[in-house]
């Protein structure tokens, strides 16, 4: 996966649909997603399109899967998880994801309705992260 700070290189320099396409290769970089986690249970609520995320521990690092039904969303969910992806999980559940996306001003280069449940996935990444560094030494 690439980092937030080579995709926000890459993104400064495009306009308009140059981003669109931008995000929709992100997601279809994203490792896929077994369907079997594809649950309620897995699922964002407050997105415009189907959106799961999942949260593996590996070792002292939190690894996500996630996936959507729709390209664009799975774009953005690619870059949400670009800053958190194979960290520590209290640094995760410590970081301030929304300012880490600040510069891709997200909000006036889509339509709400496609930002509209960002917040949410930010939340349940920080409360999954939160939840497993508090667990024990794994997220420590």
């Amino acid at each position: 996966m690439r980092s937030l700070e080579d995709i926000r290189d890459e993104y400064e320099f495009l306009e308009g649909d140059e981003r669109y396409r931008l995000l929709i290769e992100l997601g279809r970089e994203l490792e896929p997603m077994p369907d079997a986690l594809k649950t309620d249970a897995t699922l964002v609520r407050g997105c415009s399109a189907a959106v799961w995320v999942y949260p593996v521990e590996q070792g002292s690092s939190l690894h996500f899967l996630a996936d959507s039904n729709a390209a664009i969303t799975k774009g953005i969910v690619a870059l949400v998880l670009s800053a958190v992806q194979d960290k520590p999980a209290a640094e995760v559940a410590a970081l301030d994801i929304t300012a880490a996306l600040a510069p891709f001003d997200l909000k006036n280069q889509l339509s709400s309705n496609r930002t509209q449940g960002v917040p949410n996935m930010i939340a349940l990444v920080q409360e999954h992260a939160a939840r497993i560094a508090a667990a024990g030494p794994a997220g420590a």
